[in-house]
C-alpha cells in the first residue's frame, strides 16, 4: 500500500510505486472515481494522439455520430449538474 499526503492546496503526489504500476509519466491524465464505500479508484486514461485519431476515424466509418469538443463538454457539464 502506498501513502500520499494532501497539501493545503488540495494537491497529492502519486507515489512512485503507483506511478510505475500504472505506467504513468509526466503529463499523463488519470481518472479518479469515488465508490459508494468512500474509496477512490485511480486509472490511467492517457492516450496518444494516434490512438485518439484512430478511434474517431473508426467511429465515423462505422456510421456513429462524431461530436465536437463543445458538445462533449456540454454533455459532461449537464451530467455533473444532475449529480450534485
Amino acid at each position: 500500500m502506498a501513502v500520499a499526503t494532501l497539501t493545503s492546496k488540495g494537491q497529492v503526489t502519486i507515489p512512485k510505486s503507483v506511478r510505475e504500476a500504472l505506467q504513468l509519466e509526466s503529463g499523463d491524465k488519470i481518472e479518479i472515481s469515488v465508490t459508494g464505500e468512500g474509496e477512490a479508484l485511480i486509472r490511467s486514461i492517457s492516450e496518444s494522439p494516434e490512438e485518439v485519431f484512430g478511434s474517431l476515424r473508426a467511429m465515423s466509418q462505422a456510421g456513429k455520430k462524431v461530436v465536437s469538443i463543445e458538445e462533449m463538454n456540454e454533455a459532461i457539464a449537464g451530467r455533473m449538474r444532475g449529480k450534485f
